[in-house]
């Protein structure tokens, strides 16, 4: 009852709806015959095709398929400061051997289970591409964006495994398919089946049919027997479903429906299928990895310059077969690497373990080069954290130098300039420095002051400068600062987003370089597998940051630093090194000593080198111990102890300001000498005064230029 009831209401529904119905049909007929739409229709869908064709064939002629080969086939090297190799990128490649070196039972195997017609098709097999078409208009019925498979022959597969993500979209299958067609047109198909079997994923980390063969057989690629030859090819649809080593029974399974379509196909007859099926799957695994990422840390920081400055990706650098030329010294390289083991270098770790973290790195002053990075402690990540470049830490009184001396010799002040020592406030909100342990003296000399890393006299000569001075100082030096900082608190390196070694060290460059400051880098030239420079002039930016005159001037002031300063039980023995030495305090921790961070810049005019130490995650429980910044000292000294004798040793051009300072305090005796014996020697006296001035003058002149 209900039913007819419901199909009355249909009925009349629809007897209602008709004569609109009809009426829009024959208006839209009207205008689809006037304004020809059907032909529109056509035109557009033609121009789409056309404008989509043109530009994947674009992309296909610009993807440097010519070059595939030679980029499959050499592995990307890292080359250091003497052109000498280094070591060689990890890749997604293995042992490559030309397809004589390769059974003909892989060969048969391979193309039985992945692409019977390989030999027959043009990149592309039009049954496949009618299969992907299904499954996409499946997929989208369903919702799902993505393909589910289909259409993919050999060399579909290996131009997706060299150009093209994994990512199962429409758009890369089209992508794919004009790259394959490209690839066919520059490749013989013997050329193409070598490159898929030498770049195909083989599970357990190897890569390629050479290697394979060793890891799950114990032989090479031109031994394997047809059974051996049928687990390989069965394993590249699931390298980890059909591992033999560890999927033993599956992988017979696999190897036994390979056997099979072999025998479809009539590389094998069905006799020998049955006969192989029956035998055991034995393996044998004589693979030995060669690995020659020697330096972790500088070659993760080699790639993340590759990817961010000069736009190669990650696959691009680790398979496409560069040789990238770079500033490393494998000599401080190594010795930063094997100090970072020992343990009697570091402070004691905390109460639960965790270690004491740590970066160093070292550069060139005269070109920005990083010659040597080390980026924590502990096992390294590929591509992890680096610490030596991606901290971002307060600074602490390691950029006085910076914000605060430097702006003042460019301001009128000189190096013996009198300062005030004394516990003040200032501004509204009482900002007030302290001197570690809470000691003033007063007065005291500029060159003092630094050398002992006093906090009081640079807050005051900051203030007497000017904040903004300082401010604009340390942006000339290449350190981040913002708005906020514009305070007086930046004396002591009290920065919003903070510094890393790397950063740091490149600022101090500045006073090793005479005035001039390099942004660091570590790439010198990229050459690709065929020859080709990509990169021959690093894009590097040079700064002038102050005069030469003021570069020695710090630098004089700064050798007191490790003479008689912070630093002295930092100082390599038998070396002079100017630099600063800097800590931070570790807030809400109850210790007044506790500790966030511990630097030490030193430098020569061959190197700086810049270190840190801290806990990645201070609180109550993780901090450093005693606020006095030498507390890095013995990692800083001998890092050092091992690096200067590798340089070329060039001596400083000045001398320390205190001995400057006594100098010139040993010619103001003489001159108070003569001056009370005035009324007995007349011009005598005036002689003297204008010898001690002249003597004054010259050794000003001779140790800092004019």
């Amino acid at each position: 009852m209900n039913n007819n009831r419901g199909n009355q209401y249909f009925e009349r529904f629809r007897a209602w709806l008709a004569p609109y119905y009809h009426r829009f049909k024959r208006r839209l007929g009207k205008v689809w015959h006037r304004y020809q739409l059907t032909r529109w229709l056509i035109t557009i869908v033609l121009a789409v095709v056309f404008i989509l064709s043109a530009v994947l064939t674009f992309q296909a002629k610009t993807a440097n398929v010519g070059d595939l080969k030679a980029q499959l086939e050499k592995t990307t090297y890292i080359y250091d400061k003497k052109n000498q190799r280094a070591g060689s990128l990890y890749a997604q490649k293995g042992t490559y051997v030309s397809l004589d070196h390769i059974s003909t039972n892989v060969q048969k195997a391979v193309i039985s289970t992945e692409d019977r017609n390989f030999y027959h098709e043009y990149g592309f097999s039009v049954k496949g591409i009618a299969r992907a078409f299904f499954l996409l208009a499946k997929n989208k019925l369903l919702h799902r964006d993505y393909i589910s498979g289909g259409g993919s022959t050999l060399t579909q597969q290996l131009v997706k495994n060299a150009y093209l993500t994994q990512e199962q979209t429409f758009t890369r299958k089209l992508k794919e398919l004009f790259l394959s067609v490209e690839v066919e047109n520059v490749y013989t198909k013997k050329d193409i089946l070598s490159m898929y079997l030498n770049n195909a994923y083989f599970g357990n980390g190897v890569w390629g049919v050479q290697d394979a063969a060793e890891k799950y057989f114990g032989t090479s690629a031109a031994n394997l027997t047809v059974p051996q030859a049928a687990v390989l090819a069965g394993m590249l649809t699931s390298p980890s479903g059909y591992n033999p080593i560890d999927h033993p029974q599956a992988a017979k399974e696999r190897r036994n429906t390979v056997l099979g379509l072999m025998a479809e196909t009539g590389a094998i007859t069905e006799q020998q299928a049955k006969a192989y099926q029956q035998t055991a799957v034995v393996t044998s695994d004589t693979y030995q990895y060669n690995d020659s990422y020697r330096y972790p840390y500088y070659f993760d920081a080699v790639i993340n310059e590759a990817i961010s400055k000069y736009g190669l990706t990650e696959s691009e650098i680790m398979n496409h077969g560069y040789k990238i030329y770079t500033y490393l010294d494998e000599n401080y390289q190594s010795s930063l690497q094997t100090n970072f083991k020992n343990s009697y270098l570091f402070p004691q770790n905390a109460a639960d373990g965790t270690k004491v973290q740590a970066a160093s790195v070292a550069l060139n002053p005269n070109n920005g080069g990083v010659m040597a990075v080390v980026g924590g402690r502990g096992k390294h990540v590929f591509r992890g954290y680096n610490r030596a470049t991606q901290i971002t830490r307060q600074p602490g009184s390691t950029i006085k130098p910076i914000a605060v001396y430097t702006p003042a010799l460019e301001n009128g002040y000189f190096y013996d300039s009198m300062l005030q020592d004394k516990k003040t406030s200032y501004g509204t909100n009482h900002y007030t420095p302290k001197n570690y342990n809470n000691v003033y003296s007063g007065k005291v000399p500029m060159y003092t002051a630094l050398a002992q890393s006093m906090n009081a006299p640079a807050v005051w000569l900051l203030n007497k400068i000017g904040v903004d001075k300082g401010y604009q100082s340390v942006k000339k030096f290449g350190l981040p600062v913002t708005k906020s900082d514009k305070n007086l608190a930046l004396a002591l390196g009290g920065l919003s987003e903070g510094v890393s070694p790397q950063q740091l060290a490149g600022a101090y460059s500045a006073f090793a370089n005479d005035g001039e400051r390099t942004e660091p880098h570590y790439i010198r030239k990229i050459v690709d597998a065929n020859g080709n420079v990509v990169v021959s002039n690093p894009d590097v930016t040079s700064t002038r940051v102050m005069s030469s005159k003021v570069a020695k001037q710090m630098t004089s002031m700064m050798l007191g630093v490790f003479n008689s300063g912070t630093g002295a039980t930092a100082k390599p023995y038998g070396y002079s090194v100017a630099g600063k030495t800097g800590s931070t305090e570790a807030d809400a921790t109850g210790d007044g000593d506790a500790t966030r961070d511990k630097w030490i810049v030193g430098y020569t005019p061959d190197v700086v080198l810049a270190t840190w130490e801290g806990f990645d995650n201070t609180n109550q429980n993780h901090h450093l111990e005693n606020l006095s910044g030498a507390g890095v000292g013995p990692l800083f000294k001998t890092e050092m102890e091992e690096i200067l004798p590798y340089t070329k040793q060039t001596s400083f051009n000045v001398k320390d300001a205190s001995t400057l300072a006594k100098a010139q305090q040993s010619d103001s005796s003489f001159w108070d000498n003569v001056t009370n014996g005035a009324s007995s020697v007349g011009d005598q006296v005036k002689q003297g005064v204008n010898n001690a001035a002249d003597t004054v003058k010259r050794w000003w002149d001779d140790a800092f230029g004019n």
